[in-house]
């Protein structure tokens, strides 16, 4: 069994924060990068040790903005991975990035840097959308955007789109599907040149220049159905009655068009949300998906290995200080690890914590750096691959659930499974290649129902 591990990295800094962002990002807190890169390359060179003998498929920089900060230290982090964990030579190595966070220089410096996948987010095509969400770039900073990254030497870029926003229309999601498609192919997006570097339009010479083929450049699209989450600014006009959300049977619709187009345009639908060229899908995130082990760094990011998911602490201030006082107790007990016993408070002598002064608390603050420690048995652990894998529209493998668990999926779920597959939400099939193998996934049914079968294993 492949016993490599993918790593999350966390960059929380934003320039503002979006209407519907519920994540661990800040706006306004820029002034705390320096500190924070330092940190996190701290924890990272400590927690190496623990590692150092699993090999790294993929590495995966997320935020917040990991774009809004300055590329220099885009640049110290992935020295300080180069020299301390044990990275593939054909990883995946991806960042995210929003629309006017980019130019050609930062994108070079990102691609030189062994950057290979670049994730935009671009979310709607429509500007005065692109504003009732909160989002402070138009359509035409992502197109220029795109044209830089692939003259920076980017084929592999993800599009986050989301549907289901307040006041969009079906014919608003169809013309951003067929927008970023086109934008994605040479001499797309509304003959404006996409992807063709500037001055430049784009013919078969441009097309064979950058090694593109009709396929175009955006090899994997993600569309998200809008999720109106509590304590954001939508989740607040919605407590308030200001808001009205879109209708359940609009939102069904946009998804199945999504589907069906893009499956026209030779994007295969391989996870709820997500489709890619065949080749191009996300490699990290399906670690998430397959339940396989992962190391995240960084204010509140998520790690899960050797049976144990655990989270840090996901103030920034809070997490500069947990690492610094976690990297000064180390060396003073000559340690060389953040894990095990290595959890416990720290005393956060210069009294600084998120959204306080020193002034404001005392000097024995304690900071932990882990928030939060969950030990996952072997019950959890089928019920997560059963619940992730058939996210996957390949379905789980009753041979792979064997050779992981020592059991047969029939065994464990077969009454389960059974009633799924009589409501119409899940399809066996049997392996050509393997008859002693069945596949379980999920039917068009299932996939509008997905959270109905979900809660079947839990």
């Amino acid at each position: 069994m492949d016993d490599s591990i993918g790593v999350y990295i966390h960059i929380p800094f934003c320039k503002s924060k979006c209407y519907y962002c519920d994540f661990n990002s800040y706006s306004g807190r820029e002034h705390l990068a320096g500190s924070y890169f330092s940190a996190l390359k701290d924890e990272i060179v400590s927690r190496s040790a623990a590692i150092r003998n699993r090999r790294v498929s993929s590495v995966f920089i997320g935020g917040g903005t990991p774009s809004l900060v300055d590329p220099q230290h885009i640049r110290g982090l992935l020295e300080v991975c180069s020299k301390h964990l044990d990275i593939a030579e054909d990883a995946e190595v991806s960042m995210e990035s929003n629309p006017g966070t980019l130019d050609y220089e930062r994108l070079k410096l990102y691609r030189e840097l062994g950057i290979n996948r670049l994730s935009i987010g671009l979310q709607a095509w429509q500007d005065d959308l692109l504003k009732s969400i909160g989002r402070i770039h138009d359509r035409q900073q992502f197109i220029d955007n795109l044209n830089a990254a692939v003259e920076a030497g980017f084929d592999n870029i993800n599009v986050d789109l989301i549907f289901g926003l307040p006041g969009q229309t079906f014919d608003d999601w169809a013309e951003t599907l067929r927008a970023v498609t086109e934008a994605g192919r040479p001499g797309g997006a509304g003959g404006s040149g996409a992807a063709a570097t500037p001055g430049e339009t784009w013919g078969s010479n441009a097309a064979r220049r950058h090694g593109q083929t009709d396929k175009g450049f955006l090899k994997h699209i993600s569309c998200y159905s809008l999720k109106i989450e509590e304590g954001t600014i939508l989740g607040d006009r919605l407590d308030k009655g200001t808001l009205v959300p879109l209708d359940d049977e609009l939102d069904r619709r946009m998804y199945h068009h999504a589907v069906d187009f893009l499956a026209m345009k030779g994007y295969r639908h391989y996870e709820i949300s997500n489709f890619a060229c065949p080749g191009y899908e996300c490699r990290h995130n399906l670690i998430y998906w397959k339940a396989r082990e992962y190391a995240g760094f960084g204010s509140g990011a998520h790690s899960f290995l050797n049976s144990v998911r655990f989270s840090n602490v996901s103030g920034i201030e809070q997490y500069i200080m947990a690492v610094k006082h976690r990297t000064q107790k180390a060396g003073s007990d000559g340690r060389t690890s953040l894990e095990g016993n290595w959890y416990g408070s720290v005393s956060n002598q210069s009294g600084l914590t998120e959204g306080k002064s020193g002034a404001d608390i005392g000097r024995d603050v304690q900071i932990e750096l882990i928030e939060d420690e969950q030990r996952i048995d072997k019950i959890e652990a089928m019920a997560e691959f059963m619940i992730l894998g058939m996210r996957l529209t390949d379905g789980v493998s009753s041979a792979e659930f064997g050779e992981r668990f020592g059991e047969s999926i029939e065994a464990v779920y077969g009454d389960k499974l059974d009633k799924l597959i009589s409501r119409g939400l899940v399809l066996a099939e049997i392996s050509h290649d393997r008859r002693d193998n069945v596949t379980y996934k999920l039917t068009k049914p299932g996939l509008d129902l997905a959270n109905s079968v979900f809660v079947e294993f839990i």
